[in-house]
């Protein structure tokens, strides 16, 4: 299907804050990732008349101009036993928030190659009035990932991240011997690729980014560390374990290719990081809540 001329949308309280990225993606269903991304660049895709950044938030009643796009023919389904692959590794549910143990190896949202991601066949599956992720987990990552159910839920959960205020507990298997640093304080500069996908270095004129390990279990090789993130960047615990030459097992991005071989040869099937516990404030004055997600770390190869 081909949108063959200029849309104009108005922006309702149901998008206020959210990204323009985040917004198209859902809006023009079946479009490319990159497509989306490669539009906002070059500035087919206009807010109130001027250019924006993918990472813009909508504000009540900013006018979205759209240019014609090519998307799918057919709107993709997700299969039923994926909704319900879903349904069973959800931790918590409330009328604000939707919490799973998230599988390594699904994307979050679609894009980037991926035609459907875990909010996608929510959405399909469940059409909620109002779904949307709270935070992000890459790919290959498992573990505690929250949806908010409406926009309150949303702004609240997401201004305790941006201000460190949700603790945030990951594990992760290390290409190494024995813990080198327990706290790692490097700057993250983060590049946006042509494919829509990111790319991270340290680097000196990057923004602040801490991340804090504690030594868990030596193995047979690895060792199997608790890594706290205090900052939120993209890829952090991974750029920051790379960067102590310790880097995660299974990470085809920032890991060594030797290490990547003889791990998969062995049975490793992904990157080894796990989204262990969170810790935040419940939406509304409901107190805090505290979620365990178990892990499928494969300990058992190296013992």
């Amino acid at each position: 299907m081909i949108l063959n001329r200029v849309s104009k949308i108005k922006v309702e309280n149901e998008y206020v804050g959210q990204r323009l990225d985040n917004f198209l993606i859902r809006h023009l269903k079946g479009a490319p990732k990159s497509l989306i991304y490669r539009i906002i660049r070059k500035g087919e895709v206009r807010i109130n008349r001027g250019r924006v950044e993918a990472k813009y938030r909508l504000q009540l009643q900013d006018e979205i101009r759209i240019p014609p796009v090519k998307l799918d023919e057919q709107p993709l389904i997700p299969k039923p036993k994926h909704g319900q692959i879903l349904e069973d590794r959800i931790l918590f549910e409330d009328d604000d928030l939707l919490i799973i143990n998230k599988p390594a190896g699904w994307a979050v949202h679609g894009g980037s190659g991926v035609s459907l991601g875990i909010i996608e066949t929510f959405r399909e599956t469940r059409k909620p009035h109002f779904l949307e992720l709270v935070h992000r987990l890459d790919k290959g990552t498992s573990g505690c990932l929250i949806l908010a159910k409406n926009r309150l839920s949303l702004v609240y959960l997401q201004s305790q991240l941006k201000n460190g205020l949700m603790n945030k507990y990951y594990l992760a298997l290390l290409n190494a011997k024995g813990l080198k640093q327990t706290k790692v304080n490097a700057p993250l500069r983060k590049s946006l690729l042509k494919t829509g996908e990111r790319w991270v270095v340290v680097d000196p004129n990057g923004k602040p980014a801490e991340t804090h390990f504690k030594l868990e279990a030596v193995l047979k090789g690895v060792i199997l560390v608790q890594a706290k993130p205090i900052t939120g960047r993209t890829h952090q615990i991974r750029v920051h374990a790379a960067f102590m030459n310790s880097p995660i097992v299974g990470d085809e991005r920032y890991g060594e290719r030797g290490a990547n071989r003889a791990a998969f040869q062995m049975g490793v099937k992904g990157l080894c990081l796990h989204a262990k516990r969170l810790e935040f404030d419940r939406p509304n004055g409901q107190g805090s809540l505290t979620i365990e997600a178990p892990h499928e770390l494969p300990l058992q190869l190296y013992n």
